[in-house]
This record gives C-alpha cells, structure tokens and sequence, in this order.
C-alpha cells in the first residue's frame, strides 16, 4: 500500500523538512487574524497561500532533468514569470493527482480570463521516488500540465539539497514483503525570477484560490 499521510515512522532525511513544513501549518493557522487585519486597512491584493519572511532562497541547487536528458532545471522563473514547483511521486494514489489537477485547473481559469499569460507559468515537478518514477515521471507530468518539466536524481544528496529550502520532507521505505511506502509534504510551490519561494499552497487550496494568487503574482512580476 502506498501513503501520503505522515506517519510516526519518519527518516532522519526527512526530519528537517517535516519541521519546516509543520512550521508553515501554524503559520498558516496562526496568521489569519493579522492578515485579515491588513486586509481590511490596504488596498494590497491579499494572497490566500502562505509567505514566507524571509522568502527562502531556492535556487542553489539545480536538478538533473528528465524532460530533457543531459540538461538541469533550476529553481527559478523565467523572467517577469513564476515556476510552480511540486515535490511528489507517480504511484502516488490521492494527494498528488488531486493537487496536480487543481493546479491544471487553475491555470485553465487564468487561460480562459487572460489568453496567453500562462505562457509566464513555468510547472516543474520533481519526484521524491527516483527509483520507480525516472522513466515515467516526464508522461506522468505532462498528462497534468501539457508543458510540466519533470526532474529527478538517484543522488540523494543532490534531491535533499534542492528540497530543503522549500521545507520538503519526504520519506520512502520498502517493507519486508516488498511494498514501497512513501510520505511526502503535499505543498505547491511559487518561485520567481530571482529564485525565492514566495508562496506556499497547503494541499486542498481551491483552484480558483491558486489562478487568483498566481495572477497577482504575475502582475507583481511585471511591476
């Protein structure tokens, strides 16, 4: 059985990021007051994801990709764009598919309000499970998002480095009778042009919330 619920049993190489990521629940949690506050006093168009301050530096580390062989994706926009960024795995059964689709969903939206700015969106999906998803991750991707790259390393080091400025905790285990397990953090990522995290989507964020964020994201892109 494969899982994307944390569960007790968590690796030392997936402890940090999982403190990360559970520092962005609270933060999320614990920032609604502020934020409706600041709402509620500024013109600024408020987002629904989670800042990050100071934003994280992302970019150190480059990937090798699969989309493209012999070539590395960075974490970093195009310029005047964005690049979502999801950390995740094929065999994964609900989390994965339901977030990838949002964000498809999302950017069907921005297509059909505003033709043509998609074009700023760049998707980069890199798997946490290289074993099995090396070959097939690039389909995988674009059955999401027709121009989704797709990354992936057997180097562990290499993935741990690029995942844990982002706060990403992932964990996979192969059990006595065979079974691959695999706990990952379920966040969708916004990295500008400068190679800093901006924005964090908890999983379930509605698609119409990710087209709004990205949007004002964009037209902050631009400014």
């Amino acid at each position: 059985m494969t899982t994307d619920h944390a569960r007790r049993r968590m690796s030392r190489r997936g402890f940090v990021g999982l403190t990360s990521a559970a520092a962005l629940v609270l933060a999320a949690c614990g920032g609604s007051s502020d934020s409706e506050s600041s709402a509620e006093t500024s013109d600024e168009p408020v987002l629904s994801g989670v800042v990050r301050e100071p934003a994280p530096v992302v970019d150190g580390t480059a990937l090798p990709s699969l989309t493209d062989p012999g070539t590395a994706v960075e974490f970093r926009a195009q310029p005047g764009g964005i690049e979502v960024v999801y950390f995740g795995f094929t065999n994964c059964p609900d989390v994965c598919p339901t977030t990838m689709s949002d964000l498809r969903a999302a950017l069907n939206r921005i297509e059909r309000d505003d033709p043509g700015r998609t074009d700023l969106v760049d998707t980069l999906v890199v798997t946490v499970d290289p074993a099995r998803d090396l070959e097939v991750l690039p389909q995988y991707a674009t059955s999401f998002v027709s121009d989704a790259v797709a990354a992936g390393t057997m180097d562990e080091e290499l993935l741990l480095a690029a995942a844990e400025p982002f706060g990403v905790s992932y964990d996979v285990r192969t059990l006595d009778d065979g079974t691959v397990e695999v706990d990952h953090s379920p966040f969708l990522y916004a990295v500008d042009d400068e190679g800093h995290l901006v924005l964090t989507w908890q999983f379930g964020a509605q698609p119409s919330d990710i087209a709004n964020d990205l949007t004002i994201l964009l037209d902050q892109a631009a400014a």
